[in-house]
């Protein structure tokens, strides 16, 4: 198990118990999301953590296939939905880069407060890009370091060396835009979702739809 999975699954209790930070700007994701879904269609949520946004989502589409690489994580999310007898989600220990499904199995993917602790930005979004049918959408919102506290990149690797916080990569708004068009994607939708307020300061929260090209 490698260090960010242990420090999420030393984490997991007490992250399930946290109340959302801006539930406001959390609903109007939730809004944003679902005005783009379709009763048919099949999902895939990467990063979903304690599940509570699959769960939120799972009236509105056919299934969801939701992955995090904390076992902890993925034992509360199910537990979640057993509760609430939620029958189309599939919850799975898995990363991202460990998912093998075929091309253009998936209408539209999630990636929530999960693209800043990847290593391998770039080489997942054009895996997204791949699974998803052609029109599909990639829907992901993301701290981006890089507009606010770039020299967080210089403590980060010593944060992660001494367990402190996982992996966390910095980089901008501009960015990430670059990434996913690079990758193929037109950005349908973009919203800044307010700041993360973290123990080193504010860093903005940039939420984007992007579509594959149909």
């Amino acid at each position: 198990m490698n260090s960010s999975a242990k420090f999420w699954n030393k984490i997991a209790e007490g992250y399930s118990r946290q109340p959302i930070a801006d539930e406001a700007a959390y609903q109007k994701k939730l809004q944003i999301t679902r005005e783009y879904f379709q009763p048919s269609m099949e999902v895939l949520e990467f990063g979903c953590g304690t599940g509570s946004t699959a769960i939120a989502h799972a009236p509105y589409v056919q299934h969801i296939q939701a992955i995090d690489f904390s076992s902890n994580m993925i034992e509360i999310a199910q537990g979640k939905a057993d509760t609430q007898n939620i029958q189309n989600i599939t919850f799975e220990q898995a990363s991202i880069d460990e998912l093998r499904v075929p091309d253009r199995t998936y209408d539209a993917v999630l990636g929530l407060n999960v693209l800043h602790l990847l290593d391998n930005k770039e080489e997942v979004i054009a895996k997204v890009y791949n699974m998803l049918q052609p029109g599909g959408l990639f829907i992901t919102s993301t701290v981006c370091l890089g507009d606010t506290i770039a020299w967080f990149k210089l403590i980060a690797p010593i944060g992660k060396f001494l367990g402190l916080f996982p992996l966390v990569k910095v980089f901008t708004i501009k960015d990430l835009e670059k990434s996913l068009t690079d990758a193929g994607f037109a950005l349908n939708c973009q919203w800044q979702a307010g700041d993360y307020n973290s123990p080193i300061g504010k860093a903005k929260i940039v939420f984007i739809v992007a579509k594959k090209a149909e």
